[in-house]
């Protein structure tokens, strides 16, 4: 077996609802997932890589078993499947928004359940059941636990169960089926994880933790942008005082001029406040850019 061969390193994209935020956040790295109808396994623009499509619910178990060598799942799969993976690191990204999600304890809104002792003797539908159990056999509350292969908020409205746990990123589902929240359960969010024999490859673990090192720059950037803006160099020190920035601005000298080239980067939420107030200070010619990747 050549050693280019030999090198390959199987990764798990989550099919589904982030599997389109996972391939934009993947681009962003540096590498490129082609899917194709109906295949579960998507182009990758990496010779030494070979990617899959997963339920989220299934990859923890996949990479646990060898099947694969990494994969990104929630935080609540790894718990559910009571998966022994290595934790590689938290990416906290989502579908809807860059909050972890909330796996919650939700009754209907008319109900008399306040908090979830009230619950002792009924009925709770979830997918996530063995989580579930364990939450309330630690909180010493008898219930009993029915697996719900979906529609779940429905389950309360139909009478079928007293309460469920879902995971929401916003509530509004919940809200909108007549629910209401009386516990958290759990917050999670996604992470990158790997098989212990995988990690322990010299050559694999260095592939991983160059995939993170990458993916987490990328997550970086999303909250960054980089401003560029010429001015004299007599107004410096108004502008100073306005730029909030990782590191010092990079200032260089135009040509054959007493004017100044500056270059910083800032989050992305105060460039609508800085563009006047640097222009204001004597600042021209103020360009904004999107960033990919800040390592």
């Amino acid at each position: 077996m050549s050693e280019e061969t030999k090198n390959i390193l199987k990764l798990g994209i989550p099919k589904g609802s982030l599997e389109e935020a996972t391939k934009k956040l993947f681009a962003k790295a540096g590498w490129k997932l082609t899917s194709h109808h109906r295949n579960y396994f998507p182009d990758i623009n990496d010779k030494n890589m070979k990617c899959s499509l997963c339920r989220a619910q299934e990859m923890a178990r996949y990479v646990a078993s060898g099947v694969l060598d990494v994969g990104l799942t929630g935080k609540d799969w790894i718990l559910e499947n009571e998966a022994d993976v290595v934790v590689v690191s938290d990416l906290i990204y989502s579908k809807v928004s860059a909050k972890p999600a909330r796996w919650v304890l939700a009754v209907a809104g008319d109900s008399p359940y306040k908090r979830p002792e009230d619950l002792a003797g009924k009925k709770i539908a979830t997918e996530f059941v063995t989580y579930t159990k364990k939450y309330f056999k630690n909180a010493g509350i008898p219930v009993t636990v029915d697996y719900s292969w979906g529609a779940t908020e429905a389950k309360v409205v139909e009478g079928l169960a007293d309460a469920i746990v879902e995971i929401t990123e916003t509530g509004t589902t919940i809200k909108a089926h007549g629910l209401r929240i009386i516990a958290e359960i759990l917050q999670t969010n996604t992470q990158l994880i790997a098989n212990k024999e995988a990690w322990q490859d010299p050559w694999k673990r260095a592939k991983i933790e160059n995939m993170n090192t990458l993916l987490q720059g990328a997550l970086r950037a999303e909250k960054l942008v980089a401003l560029k803006m010429n001015a004299p160099a007599g107004s410096m020190d108004a502008i100073m005082e306005i730029l909030p920035s990782m590191t010092s601005p990079t200032i260089a000298h135009l040509y054959n001029s007493d004017w100044l080239s500056i270059e910083v980067v800032v989050d992305s939420s105060h460039v609508r406040d800085l563009i006047p107030r640097l222009q204001e200070a004597g600042a021209e010619a103020i360009i904004e850019y999107a960033l990919n990747k800040v390592v």
